[in-house]
């Protein structure tokens, strides 16, 4: 059973299930992670859906250059949860659930490609207290705590 974090979903409503990969991205105490700033600022972990076909870390590799412009190396999945949300970018209520991995920052190619993203540097502590979602936050935490 993968750990819930957030809301319980409601009673009636129909979720689609989307699987998804999100980076922990270490450079000493600090985490590379990315401000979605439409529909409203969120800041979170870079990653995002899988595409059909495509294999979770290359779906990984993609995601984290689309909102950070950055390329990684040595990903390694660290654990994984689910969580009850409302994607209004795609209009939809979703089950998703979200593949952690911990992934090496190598080089900047660039500015981030996907609109609205924005990519920042922020110290770990303070990421597992400000990042949009619980399940983010907790893996942030455990990471400022070394584990």
């Amino acid at each position: 059973m993968i750990r819930r974090f957030g809301e319980s979903p409601e009673p009636g409503r129909t979720y689609t299930r989307r699987i998804g990969v999100y980076a922990l991205l270490p450079r000493g105490k600090s985490l590379l992670l990315t401000c979605q700033t439409e529909p409203g600022p969120d800041l979170q972990l870079p990653g995002g859906g899988i595409d059909p076909g495509e294999s979770p870390v290359s779906a990984l590799h993609r995601e984290v250059y689309e909102e950070t412009g950055w390329m990684i190396a040595a990903p390694r999945r660290i654990g994984a949860f689910r969580r009850f949300a409302y994607m209004p970018e795609y209009d939809l209520w979703a089950e998703k659930i979200c593949l952690i991995y911990r992934a090496r920052p190598v080089r900047r190619i660039g500015p981030p490609t996907e609109a609205f993203h924005e990519a920042l540097w922020m110290q770990a502590d303070a990421a597992a207290m400000r990042l949009g979602n619980a399940g983010d936050r907790h893996f942030a935490h455990l990471h400022a705590r070394g584990v």
